[in-house]
């Protein structure tokens, strides 16, 4: 059974790795035995991400580029895959939001907010998937939202994003899954992340809010996505293609209840 989710010999290259949530997924990916590639675009981010990785034991190599950027990030797909190794596994986790009321929103952020959440993806599971489709397997891991399905206010920008994510997501697997190429979601709800902290504070309205709203009664902590990031990333995963799994403590599942309930 442990061979289902054993990642020994793999690369793993994740965007957006240096912090947050991203980081939590791709340890989880090195305690499943992975290689960590991580990208960035903030040198003295990188610098302290990697100390982090590599004080806790973790394999891993840095790479700083924009991932909208597409020759930059051909440039730097090639050269891990050379220096590296053959990607296996590529989880498109870089991503931004702008919480600006729809008619104040400049159509410039507009796009700026898809071009990172949207595009990014786009061009990075193009040029992975090349190597991908020639070597018959791989595994692309895009990070959604519950904003993939759900709507809020200030977010019209990072919702449209989102849900044209997940349909990216259905679509390339549909394209690819003839390959033995697996392209998959997450939709992390709430975390319990350094972002999250200012509001995560008793009597704060929207800790309540989240707190009342989750089924599970809690934030996420940032370990609860390893568990899905690795299955996504392993051959436990090979039959499952164009999917999105939310892991949201329930949120989805549920029209809510009242406050005084």
């Amino acid at each position: 059974m442990k061979n289902l989710f054993d990642l020994t010999g793999q690369v793993a290259l994740i965007t957006g790795a240096t912090h947050g949530l991203g980081m939590a997924m791709a340890k989880g990916l090195g305690k499943a035995g992975a290689t960590l590639v991580i990208n960035g675009n903030t040198p003295a981010k990188m610098e302290k991400a990697l100390e982090n990785y590599r004080q806790e034991g973790y394999t891993v190599h840095g790479y700083l580029f924009d991932v909208t950027d597409e020759a930059q990030a051909a440039e730097n797909i090639a050269q891990i895959e050379q220096q590296i190794g053959p990607i296996d596994i590529l989880v498109n986790n870089a991503g931004m939001i702008k919480r600006v009321p729809a008619l104040e929103m400049e159509v410039a952020e507009f796009r700026k907010v898809l071009d990172v959440d949207v595009t990014g993806p786009f061009i990075m599971s193009k040029h992975v998937a090349r190597h991908m489709v020639e070597r018959r397997r791989g595994k692309i891991i895009n990070i959604c939202s519950m904003m993939s399905e759900l709507g809020r206010d200030t977010v019209s920008a990072y919702a449209a994003a989102k849900g044209g994510l997940k349909m990216l997501t259905r679509n390339l697997a549909t394209e690819w899954a003839k390959y033995n190429v697996q392209v998959n979601g997450i939709g992390p709800g709430y975390f319990a992340t350094d972002q999250t902290a200012p509001i995560r504070v008793d009597g704060h309205p929207f800790n309540e809010f989240i707190i009342n709203r989750t089924p599970a009664g809690r934030w996420g902590d940032p370990d609860d996505l390893e568990g899905t990031a690795i299955f996504l990333a392993s051959k436990a995963s090979n039959f499952v293609n164009g999917q999105i799994i939310y892991v949201d403590g329930g949120i989805l599942a549920t029209i809510g209840k009242p406050s005084n309930e």
